[in-house]
């Protein structure tokens, strides 16, 4: 029904009664029943509300479906998810467990590396202590060695010096012992740089070059200093080559023993003794000659050559070193055989060297 304003009322289950002018009360659907009418809004608001809820029913059977199927899902997935992580738990699961007997396994190498360092360092110690044994032993084998090779070299010294004192005769000079050489002119003494100028004579008796100037030294030790006055003298008398005589091989240092030809600041040099001095020049004669008909620079073009004839003094000097031990060794068992022989004839017995002392 229409309001004043002209809208729809809304629709009430009660409505008044035209026949009884409302003193009755009968219900709307009563009234238009009795009038034959249908009630076209009730049922299209029925029809409405049917589908409304047939629409929520679907509506809600659609959703119920969907979670069914999200959960359903969920479920597999959460499934997979769980198996996977179950996979890959059980791999960790061995990873580690490998991991562990790894470790185990290293530790137990290493503990064994640690036995064996120990085991090895314990020989070590053990070979070093029996080896520095030995070495003392050797050490006081060698001292005592020392000491009987001491008192021996005494008891020669001794005896050298008796024999010297007996048997000594006047030394003669420097220059009187370089004139009975032979093939060989010496100069007399000079006023300054040097002492003697030596030189090889020809047929005639002309002094041949190289001319050498030589000076003698009768010192506790040969000096550096004494080494360049030697090559200065040389340099002052246009000499290629210069001598320096010692008393005794002692005075040489060991620096002129192992370097005794040499050149130095253009200068050949001969460190030696008055009783190496007529070997040494030898030596050196094929080289003087050479260095008469190739010029004083032979040695300084043919390197190899000089180095061949220091090593040749060197092994010389050696060579009679060890004759000389030899000579002595040799000299000390004839006195004790002479000395035996003695004793036995003073006791008017013949006998001989006893087999020991032969040995």
């Amino acid at each position: 029904m229409p309001d004043k304003e002209g809208g729809l009322l809304p629709q009430t289950e009660n409505i008044e009664c035209p026949l009884c002018l409302g003193e009755g009360m009968l219900k709307r659907t009563e009234v238009l029943d009795r009038l034959g009418v249908k009630d076209f809004a009730r049922v299209a608001q029925l029809s409405a509300e049917e589908a409304f809820r047939l629409l929520s029913k679907r509506h809600t059977n659609d959703h119920q479906t969907a979670w069914a199927r999200f959960e359903t899902e969920l479920t597999k997935r959460t499934a997979e998810i769980e198996q996977r992580h179950r996979d890959e738990l059980r791999t960790v699961s061995g990873r580690i467990r490998e991991l562990e007997s790894a470790a185990r396994v290293a530790e137990e190498l290493h503990a064994l590396d640690v036995q064996l360092g120990h085991a090895d360092s314990e020989a070590k110690l053990l070979a070093a202590q029996s080896q520095n044994a030995d070495l003392s032993r050797r050490v006081e084998d060698c001292l005592r060695e020392v000491s009987q090779l001491r008192e021996r070299n005494q008891q020669l010294e001794a005896e050298m010096s008796k024999v010297a004192r007996v048997g000594k005769l006047e030394e003669v000079s420097f220059a009187d012992e370089a004139r009975t050489w032979a093939g060989v002119c010496v100069s007399e003494k000079l006023p300054r740089n040097g002492d003697f100028i030596l030189a090889y004579r020809d047929p005639s008796g002309a002094p041949l070059e190289p001319r050498i100037i030589v000076d003698n030294k009768d010192k506790a030790t040969i000096t550096e200093g004494d080494i360049r006055k030697l090559i200065r003298d040389a340099k002052e008398r246009r000499s290629a080559v210069g001598i320096i005589v010692a008393r005794e091989e002692s005075q040489l240092r060991q620096v002129d023993r192992e370097r005794r030809w040499g050149q130095e600041d253009g200068v050949w040099v001969l460190r030696s003794t008055r009783r190496w001095l007529p070997r040494d020049l030898e030596v050196l004669k094929p080289v003087f000659e050479r260095m008469r008909t190739e010029g004083p620079d032979f040695l300084q073009k043919n390197s190899a050559l000089a180095e061949e004839v220091r090593r040749t003094f060197v092994d010389l000097d050696e060579v009679e070193r060890e004759l000389g031990k030899a000579s002595k060794a040799t000299s000390g068992e004839l006195s004790n055989m002479s000395g035996e022989r003695t004793i036995s004839l003073c006791t008017c017995r013949p006998s001989y060297p006893s087999r020991a002392s032969r040995e």
